[in-house]
């Protein structure tokens, strides 16, 4: 090829970066300069000792987590540090500028602070060691329990964010370091040894027997105080794609094969965890028995929509990562089941009574029905359902095609890119606003009119970052 025709080519591929900035978004050093000042303004302004919660006033003085935080309190459990220390990361990995990789490392020192003795998180973080929310941190510095948990993917993602950030320094800040490889090692001595995780955990699990999911042989309705249900066999949230994600990162991060065999017990787990007809699917919780067991008041044995359908979703990804067909097994006769259980509106019910099958709710005092005209405010006892979606992967993956990229075109991006530049103001903040509507997950809380929040800031740097790397 010639010189001139090489120039030719370069040109054209420069007009067509130049096409999509102009035509379909703003400009790489407009979407640079913008991510740089909302960056700075939530780090700088916004962060205590490198951490987040959830919400804030614009004033700053309201903070609010899963709850009211004080002002000494950050929380752990997504959309808090992780959350927003993973999108800072995504904008060091787009750009190359240190900043990012500076305000990421402050947020995994927040986390190093509160990290247990028993080797994960809790959902937040207290730097009062009086505070309400302290526990036994491995520097000394803290007071009260030691209960790190998977529950809301609160150690999932500080794990995930801590591996990732020792990955973006080369691994070479070896504090980071350390803590990430003390929670994978804690993480690893979590999992039972029928490949299922509890939902808290002080240290190593008990060693219990490898038996099947069955049905109880008691009356469940009557018997629901179960005492530490927590120390269980746990589905609930979506913990088992949760923790799929942080052992795959774990897996190509260091190349750890007890990642790899931790990602296969747990798809073992799930293969038997699932229940015999005439109800193939997944319960929330069960006990050492593998029966179906009560968790919190209102969450009763049963067979749970929402965490069937994160089973089926872990599962194909666990195919796909092994090769192993015996974890796409389960899925039919699952897939087949559950699109029984669709309600006349297309949404599912959360809970299905045991063998009965039919719709279970809970009245607004906590008392089991099959009515969902009065059910409590603050939990989804009805869920929308991806049935489709998951038949469509199966089928994908069982002719031999490999799954759909996520990842969004160029012109994707600079339509998405477009309003988040335009929307940052003056002082480099993405302000929401609430109009008649609570906060997600703030019943308790009077509705802020507008708010900051750390997942649209979060959400926002990543597209940015994302857009950024298109046009390179």
């Amino acid at each position: 090829m010639s010189i001139r025709v090489s120039l030719l080519v370069i040109a054209s591929q420069l007009l067509a970066c130049c096409a999509i900035a102009q035509d379909g978004g703003p400009t790489r050093d407009e979407t640079l300069a913008a991510m740089r000042r909302a960056a700075e303004y939530y780090h700088e302004q916004v962060a205590l000792n490198g951490g987040y919660v959830y919400y804030y006033s614009l004033d700053l003085k309201t903070r609010l987590g899963e709850g009211a935080a004080t002002p000494t309190q950050i929380w752990v459990q997504p959309p808090g540090t992780p959350t927003v220390g993973l999108a800072y990361l995504s904008a060091y990995e787009a750009t190359g500028d240190e900043y990012y990789l500076h305000a990421a490392t402050h947020a995994a020192e927040a986390l190093m602070f509160g990290q247990l003795k028993s080797g994960c998180w809790m959902h937040a973080i207290d730097f009062d060691s009086k505070g309400n929310r302290s526990g036994q941190y491995r520097n000394g510095k803290g007071r009260g329990k030691n209960y790190s948990t998977f529950d809301d993917n609160s150690s999932q993602s500080a794990l995930l964010f801590m591996m990732k950030c020792d990955q973006a320094h080369k691994f070479n800040n070896a504090k980071i370091h350390e803590s990430a490889m003390y929670g994978l090692d804690a993480l690893l001595a979590a999992q039972f040894p029928n490949g299922a995780f509890p939902q808290v955990f002080e240290g190593p699990v008990s060693n219990q027997p490898v038996v099947k999911a069955n049905y109880p042989d008691y009356d469940w309705r009557t018997e629901n105080h179960v005492k530490e249900y927590w120390n269980f066999y746990t589905l609930n949230d979506d913990l088992a794609g949760d923790m799929k994600e942080t052992l795959i990162a774990a897996s190509d991060i260091y190349h750890d094969k007890r990642c790899d065999e931790s990602l296969r017990r747990l798809g073992d787990f799930l293969i038997l965890a699932q229940m015999p007809e005439p109800q193939p699917a997944w319960a929330q919780q069960y006990n050492f028995d593998m029966q179906p067991c009560w968790a919190r008041k209102f969450e009763p044995p049963a067979i749970t929509s929402h965490e069937s359908q994160d089973v089926i979703r872990t599962l194909l990804t666990i195919y796909e990562r092994t090769g192993d067909e015996k974890y796409l097994a389960p899925i039919p006769k699952a897939l087949d089941y559950l699109d029984t259980c669709v309600l006349p509106d297309g949404m599912m019910a959360r809970f299905y009574e045991l063998k009965s099958n039919k719709p279970l709710y809970m009245t607004s005092d906590y008392q089991l029905t099959y009515d969902d005209s009065d059910t409590p405010t603050h939990y989804g006892f009805k869920q929308g359902q991806n049935l489709k979606a998951l038949r469509a992967q199966y089928d994908a993956l069982r002719s031999g095609k490999p799954s759909r990229s996520s990842k969004r075109s160029p012109r994707t991006l600079a339509k998405d890119a477009t309003p988040i530049v335009a929307g940052l103001d003056a002082k480099g903040r993405w302000v929401s606003k609430v109009s008649g509507e609570r906060l997600a997950g703030q019943p308790k809380f009077r509705d802020l009119p507008e708010y900051l929040s750390s997942e649209v800031f979060a959400k926002n740097l990543t597209t940015l970052a994302e857009y950024v790397a298109s046009l390179k």
